[in-house]
């Protein structure tokens, strides 16, 4: 055979593996920060299990990139009084086993939301004040609450909805397996291997947007200068959790993009304000101190002060941060202006802690995770190298991974400790019952109150709040209830994340305030 014969014998094989359905061009390698802790898509709200379930399940509704909440399962709702809403599916939409999804697995899933055990971040509280759901017929459910709920779209509409046959009787570990892991989204589960990869392929049967990608392997790489440089051998295609030091490097690299913007991750420091002792509040010789300093507001506002944040932002984040006074930024509803963030004042610290007996200060450990978000350990070293100038003596500095970290949080396994809260809704209500409400399962309050702050007054005004119809009055009496959270610190806010993916050139990415890490928001760049 020629050379002109031998290369118009591989023309077509080339112009094969060039087009866009061939395998190389629709694979997608993914590189994240953090690893789930489980493959049950209502056994976590946090976000590395969430961005998993979100390939393979729906829910009644989506938000946009800016938070706008949409249509998804549920086609349309309303409500017919203050505690009745009829809420209709969309007829087209179908399980990856071809079974189409009917209201019944939605009051499957709701159902099912109350109570998964062991649950570290429970969907419990987006079903509380639920007093029944039926299904009419295949489209169509009767949602009854107890009192009127005006957001209860932002809170049921945020479930992921599982097909009953497959799912019902299933264990964690069942699903783990694979088990019951029957979505209507844009992906099916293959495996998960843990500490190593989830893969994922196409469902071509998705009913909205069809799958830019065959195969989606999401493989965990929490360092952060290894998940980088994954990224610029070309070993994956899409990151996330880009250290901001990077980006201005990424940003220049010829064949890599930068898909950025501002969230609305609160990052804050919880403190133990629930217990007379605390596991790791020591007095200056290291014994257990009681009564325990950090139930003292003069302690906490101590606290606050010690932490320079600005210098946290524009040294450890290279000004990926916006400092934060209150738990949503501006533009989410429910955001007031005049909470501004505390100003570092270390004098003014000093004289808070001689006012609260504490002059020489007390013991104190600080915990975080280590690959949840850019720069986590960095950040609680740097606090407890300002809490040591205010003359807190601190014990440690500990870190761990977040998929062993966040359970060992709801547990109340620390005295003060770094998390995070991205809030995913329109406003800040649902975020405000999660975090600060009493903690009580059956009342669906308080899910993510790690550190078990009790306020009834805000209890009750949260409550109220959230019953008006008048959306005005709503965050009027939102922002009313967050100035008295935020005036006891049980939390000590801290930023909110500006927050990054980087990409192979030929990858486009949707980034999103909600910060989902999903092959669904990205695409083949045209």
């Amino acid at each position: 055979m020629t050379r002109k014969h031998r290369l118009a014998a591989l023309l077509p094989l080339l112009a094969s593996l060039a087009s866009p359905g061939s395998a190389w061009a629709t694979d997608l390698v993914i590189g994240t920060a953090s690893e789930p802790s489980a493959m049950d898509p209502l056994f976590s709200r946090t976000g590395p299990n969430q961005n998993i379930a979100m390939q393979i399940f729906d829910r009644l509704v989506e938000t946009d990139a800016h938070l706008g909440m949409h249509p998804s399962l549920a086609e349309s709702w309303a409500a017919l009084d203050p505690t009745t809403w009829r809420v209709t599916l969309r007829k087209d939409a179908r399980f990856q086993d071809g079974k189409p999804v009917t209201a019944d697995d939605v009051v499957f899933s709701l159902e099912r939301a109350r109570n998964v055990p062991n649950s570290p971040a429970p969907f419990s509280n987006n079903v509380s004040g639920v007093a029944s759901v039926k299904a009419l017929d295949a489209t169509t459910l009767e949602v009854k609450t107890d009192v009127p709920t005006p957001d209860l779209m932002e809170r049921i509409g945020f479930v992921y909805i599982l097909e009953r046959a497959a799912a019902e009787g299933k264990s964690l570990q069942d699903y783990n397996k694979g088990e019951g892991l029957v979505g209507s989204g844009p992906y099916r589960f293959k495996e998960w291997v843990p500490g190593d990869r989830v893969v994922l392929t196409r469902n071509d049967g998705y009913w909205g947007q069809k799958p830019a990608f065959e195969t989606v392997t999401i493989r965990f790489i929490a360092n952060d200068a290894a998940r980088v440089a994954a990224l610029r051998s070309g070993a994956v295609d899409l990151i996330d959790g880009v250290p901001p030091a990077d980006l201005p490097v990424l940003e220049k690299t010829a064949g890599l993009k930068v898909h950025a913007i501002p969230s609305a991750r609160l990052i804050y420091l919880a403190l133990d304000t629930a217990r007379e002792e605390s596991p790791f509040v020591t007095d200056k010789e290291g014994k257990p101190l009681k009564p325990n300093p950090l139930r003292d507001l003069r302690v906490r506002q101590a606290l606050a002060k010690l932490i320079n944040v600005p210098a946290i932002v524009e040294r450890l984040l290279n000004g990926a941060g916006v400092p934060a006074g209150q738990l949503v930024p501006d533009g989410v509803a429910g955001f007031d202006p005049a909470l501004q963030p505390v100003a570092y004042d270390l004098a003014g610290a000093k004289a808070l802690l001689q006012q609260a007996g504490l002059k020489d200060g007390f013991g104190i450990t600080i915990h975080s995770s280590n690959d949840r978000f850019a720069g986590d350990k960095d950040i609680a070293q740097a606090i407890g190298q300002m809490f040591a100038r205010g003359g807190i003596k601190v014990n440690g500095v500990v870190t761990q991974p977040y998929n062993v970290y966040a359970g060992a949080a709801s547990r109340q396994s620390f005295s003060a400790f770094i998390f995070s809260f991205g809030t995913t809704t329109p406003t800040a209500g649902p975020g405000l019952r999660n975090l600060f409400m009493t903690a009580d399962p059956k009342a669906g309050t308080g899910g993510f109150n790690r550190a078990r702050y009790s306020n009834p007054g805000f209890d009750k005004a949260l409550a109220e709040a959230l019953t008006q119809f008048d959306e005005g009055k709503r965050i009027a009496a939102i922002q009313a209830a967050t100035k008295m959270v935020f005036a006891e610190l049980p939390v000590v806010p801290l930023y909110w994340q500006k927050i990054a993916w980087a990409s192979k050139a030929n990858i486009t990415y949707e980034p999103n305030m909600a910060e989902d890490t999903s092959a669904a928001r990205a695409g083949l760049a045209k």
